[in-house]
């Protein structure tokens, strides 16, 4: 009997351990292979980013696409024609939407070495504010350089100086992971040649920037502004402590939470919309009157307009609508065994702190984006992310060490959608494994455990990410 027993035990202990050494997998949720609802598109090939929300109504599509239009055709000079779309520049980085955003994609840095227009990216500049600037950053969120504003414009239309040009190189260094497994990471630097209009400010911040993807920013106007102080109350009792951003809204002329771009600078697409419309493009609107330049640039300033304003209030609509509509991918792989073991590991490590999984969005104007399940992959909160991605360059509440948790819903479609796989704020990262790599300040401890991880947990991870 007592030998009985004893084998019962050792069974029971090695049953456990067997138990204990099986590798965790996540369980399927309800709904997760549309990430974005009822809005999710099925189309996950070259064109998934730019599909309208599935659920829009026959002339909800017409309006998706005359949006798309205007998105995607090119700007004119004034004075030519068609008329309703002139007015572009004098100085500019790009003459339509969809030459930064190609394909409602990811940009890329410029080519390394190279003097030409960096499209798809570009380069924000301010100067270090001081008291008396408190009024000045409450509304733009930061002082601008004193010729060449808030934003380099390194093209312009014929007989005007464009404000230069960006030059890059990279500078490497190499991270050995716990299976000794080397891994070479670049870092950016960059500086601006072939100034048109005089000498930068000598504490000129500068900062580059990739554009992000366009897809399921309507969903994420529409998570509950009480998620999002949740998120912040959790992370209190935890690891990481991210926070809101605080910025100007011109239409409702107070400061509200901030929502888009890199710093969470904008709290509305249709913010971000005209913001882009007036620094990118050079095209006035309601919300943005005056053409993007300094008193320093007098032909800027003197240059023929092309309406008043350039951008009607109507296709601000249009274009509102189109970017609110693009669809989220559907999921590819989500139950195969390797991605939810993955799953698993992305909450395991920390992960899932800042890159919040899902949301169900609140009631708003438009229904076909309310009360959704998504799974946007983000707390839309600013976290210090250490030294290594700092900027150095403030942005309303955000500091330079501080960046918004980016969405990562469609980042696996990116090789198909934009033909690379660049990934941060400037594209430094050339996979997704260097872009975690990058991760330090509040998200070293989680880098730190992927950095930990066997070779076959490395690519489980991966592949979940590469799922989403």
């Amino acid at each position: 009997m007592r030998c009985a027993a004893k084998g019962v035990i050792w069974g029971l202990l090695v049953l456990l351990c067997a138990c204990q050494d099986q590798k965790r997998q996540a369980d399927v949720e309800p709904g997760e292979s549309r990430p974005s609802g009822a809005t999710t598109t099925k189309v996950v090939g070259s064109n998934a980013f730019s599909m309208p929300g599935s659920n829009l109504t026959p002339m909800q599509r017409m309006d998706f696409s005359v949006g798309n239009a205007f998105f995607r055709n090119a700007w004119v000079a004034a004075g030519q024609s068609p008329a309703n779309r002139s007015g572009v520049g004098p100085l500019l980085n790009t003459d339509s939407c969809q030459s930064c955003h190609i394909k409602d994609g990811r940009g890329h840095p410029p080519r390394e070495g190279v003097l030409e227009p960096a499209l798809s990216s570009l380069v924000r500049l301010s100067i270090p504010a001081s008291e008396a600037d408190a009024a000045i950053v409450q509304r733009a969120g930061s002082v601008a350089e004193p010729t060449y504003g808030g934003q380099l414009q390194d093209n312009a239309i014929a007989g005007h100086a464009a404000e230069g040009r960006v030059w890059l190189r990279y500078e490497t260094q190499s991270v050995q992971l716990a299976d000794g497994t080397q891994v070479e990471l670049r870092k950016p630097v960059f500086e601006i040649r072939e100034l048109g209009y005089g000498a930068l400010h000598p504490e000129t911040l500068m900062s580059l920037r990739v554009a992000p993807p366009m897809i399921g920013l309507g969903l994420l106007e529409a998570i509950d502004e009480a998620d999002l102080h949740a998120n912040v109350e959790q992370q209190r009792q935890g690891e990481v402590s991210g926070r809101l951003n605080r910025v100007w809204d011109a239409a409702q002329n107070q400061t509200v939470v901030g929502r888009f771009g890199w710093k969470a600078g904008q709290p509305t697409i249709n913010q971000q919309n005209a913001s882009a419309f007036a620094g990118d493009m050079g095209l006035t609107s309601t919300l943005h009157p005056q053409d993007d330049c300094t008193a320093r640039q007098p032909s800027c300033l003197s240059a023929p307009q092309g309406g008043q304003p350039e951008v009607s209030d109507a296709i601000m609509a249009s274009v509102l609508f189109y970017t609110r509509n693009l669809a989220v991918p559907a999921r590819r792989d989500h139950d195969k065994p390797e991605v939810l073991r993955g799953k698993a590991l992305f909450q395991d490590v920390g992960c899932s702190a800042c890159h919040r999984p899902s949301y169900v969005t609140g009631r708003v104007e438009q229904a076909g984006l309310s009360e959704q399940t998504i799974y946007p992959y983000t707390d839309l909160l600013l976290h210090d992310m250490g030294d290594g991605l700092a900027d150095g360059r403030p942005e309303f509440l955000a500091d330079g060490r501080e960046w918004r948790t980016p969405p990562l819903w469609g980042i696996g479609l990116t090789q198909a959608v934009n033909g690379h796989t660049q990934y941060l704020h400037d594209g430094r990262a050339r996979n997704l494994l260097e872009a975690i790599l990058w991760h330090g300040g509040e998200a070293r401890p989680a880098r730190d455990r992927v950095v930990a991880l066997d070779a076959d947990s490395r690519q489980a991870l991966l592949r979940f990410l590469e799922s989403l």
